[in-house]
């Protein structure tokens, strides 16, 4: 998800940064989803700027370096001590302690920050925002509006996955915005404390993926000398209609050279080099553009966490499995609903809608679940008085902590 101002124009900059409203993908993704569901778990969420209790290295995000909400959330180890955190659009300011966005900037893009665990076991996170000529500016993009995808590392290298934003050709609509490319930025060394220190290139994957794939690193899985993907596939033609997250492969040496290298997972079990509509399978009916499917050592599974389509991103779900290919389970809720979606809720608006559901295995614990989901609204952002100017508590990553059953 990010912002965006219908009436903006492109050029080769961003002309425009008091943006207006648009999500990631497509209207398709809010289109509802029909599950059978049952649920067995009980979250807590979290203040989204309070400390959880001492002794709990659990993630919060906290207003401070300027930064004042982003979506996104993706999250890697970068050691034993650090994990880098990568935002969409952010919210951005030079000033300390606002209570409001009121004329507040967006950063168009991608936005870092690094967190450790204390010596006392309590969550530090630090936000590294980029300046050009003291202005904010995304950390990937110099004339590009990239949003960041799920982090993955092969051989010590980290890789960023980016998607390249343009404006559709739809003016006035809300989700008038196309992707464009996709890139990924690698970085060979990742030592340095900013990661704004850090060298990188971009290898552009644009060639290798085809254009019905709506988001294609929406998590990034590394196994078996390979590297994982389940891309978000939405095709609709007179032989077939398909609308789900598939999955796709790459030989990890093959990483920086995509062209002619992704198989992508067939009905029949096997793997094929060519997307076809009528054999590939789709592995997870989420139908998201973020997800998070990560592996649990202690029970030898592998846990896929997004959040609902329907009703405007009201539950949050789980499946598992044993292999990354499946077969999964049917999907579960995971706790109640998304109180930001929820008219009985405080928090409710009748704009909002959430989205972004995902894991950071990294905090999790034995059968509890550490997960994150976003929540953004559909009211026209050039109204100063909007519910998300007027409110710190929508479009930021939202805390969730609690364990699940099989």
């Amino acid at each position: 998800m990010g912002m965006y101002r219908k009436d903006s124009g492109w050029g080769k900059t961003i002309e425009h940064k008091s943006p207006g409203m648009m999500r990631k993908l497509s209207v398709l993704v809010m289109l509802s989803l029909v599950l059978t569901l049952s649920s067995c778990s009980t979250f807590l969420s979290e203040k989204y700027n309070a400390q959880v209790s001492p002794g709990q290295c659990l993630p919060f995000f906290p207003d401070q370096d300027g930064w004042y909400g982003g979506d996104g959330a993706y999250s890697i180890m970068l050691d034993e001590k650090r994990t880098l955190w990568v935002f969409g659009d952010t919210f951005v300011d030079d000033e300390t302690g606002l209570k409001d966005r009121l004329g507040m900037e967006v950063v168009l893009g991608t936005t870092l920050a690094i967190s450790t665990c204390s010596e006392k076991n309590e969550f530090e996170i630090q936000y590294y925002l980029k300046k050009n000529n003291r202005e904010f500016i995304s950390s990937f993009g110099e004339n590009e509006w990239l949003w960041p995808q799920d982090p993955f590392m092969v051989n010590r290298v980290l890789y960023i996955p980016l998607i390249a934003i343009e404006p559709g050709d739809r003016p006035g609509e809300l989700f008038n915005f196309r992707v464009a490319g996709n890139k990924f930025a690698r970085i060979k060394d990742f030592s340095a404390a900013d990661p704004h220190a850090w060298e990188f290139d971009y290898i552009d994957w644009t060639p290798a993926i085809p254009k019905e794939i709506a988001a294609f690193a929406t998590t990034s899985v590394v196994h078996n000398n390979h590297v994982y993907f389940y891309p978000f596939y939405v095709y609709f033609g007179e032989d077939a209609q398909i609308m789900g997250n598939i999955l796709a492969r790459i030989p990890a040496d093959k990483i920086d050279h995509p062209t002619g290298a992704i198989e992508y997972f067939t009905k029949e079990g096997t793997w094929e080099k060519s997307l076809n509509p009528l054999r590939v399978r789709v592995v997870l009916d989420a139908s998201v553009s973020e997800l998070s499917v990560r592996y649990h050592a202690l029970t030898g599974q592998w846990i896929a966490i997004y959040l609902s389509t329907r009703n405007q991103g009201d539950q949050m779900f789980y499946q598992w499995s044993d292999r990354p290919e499946g077969p999964w389970s049917a999907p579960k809720a995971l706790g109640g609903k998304v109180q930001e979606v929820d008219p009985d809720s405080a928090l409710y608006d009748a704009n909002n809608f959430c989205y972004a559901g995902k894991e950071h295995v990294q905090y999790s614990r034995h059968s509890d679940l550490v997960v994150t989901y976003v929540c953004n609204s559909m009211e026209d952002f050039e109204k100063e008085d909007s519910f998300i100017r007027r409110n710190l508590f929508l479009y930021r990553p939202v805390v969730r902590k609690g364990n699940f059953c099989e």
